[in-house]
């Protein structure tokens, strides 16, 4: 595999996600959307195309929409945490925290000294369930 393609695909997708931040912060999402769609062509294996395409969606009031592409950008990379906070915060009927542009806008939860947002609890027949953790 070519090193130097890997890091160039890196500096396109998180210029992607720059420009991506200003366009919605100015509203113009016609744009925004465009530039979405030919990142979602040139690199369809990235999380971040779908995790921002998902953002903007959700910025224009399609919720449904924007969880699909939230919960896509998740299955191309599990790790993605981007698409994991942004899961978790538009996944409820209130959300609450920041959406996540890039990993720079994830909060780390071990700096935060909370290693788990969830724990387990169990029912009396003894089936272990997770429970947020406030």
């Amino acid at each position: 595999m070519d090193v130097k393609g890997v890091y160039e695909n890196n500096e396109d997708l998180f210029s992607l996600c720059r420009a991506v931040r200003e366009l919605i912060d100015t509203q113009n999402y016609d744009k925004c959307k465009a530039l979405i769609f030919d990142a979602m062509r040139r690199y369809p294996h990235s999380p971040e195309p779908h995790n921002l395409i998902g953002i903007l969606l959700e910025k224009i009031g399609e919720h449904a929409a924007a969880m699909k592409h939230f919960r896509a950008a998740w299955a191309l990379d599990p790790t993605y945490l981007p698409a994991q906070q942004n899961l978790e915060c538009y996944g409820t009927f209130f959300s609450k925290g920041r959406c996540a542009y890039d990993e720079r806008d994830c909060i780390s939860n071990e700096s935060a000294g909370n290693y788990s947002n969830y724990q387990v609890e169990y029912d009396s027949r003894g089936i272990g369930h997770f429970i947020r953790r406030e």
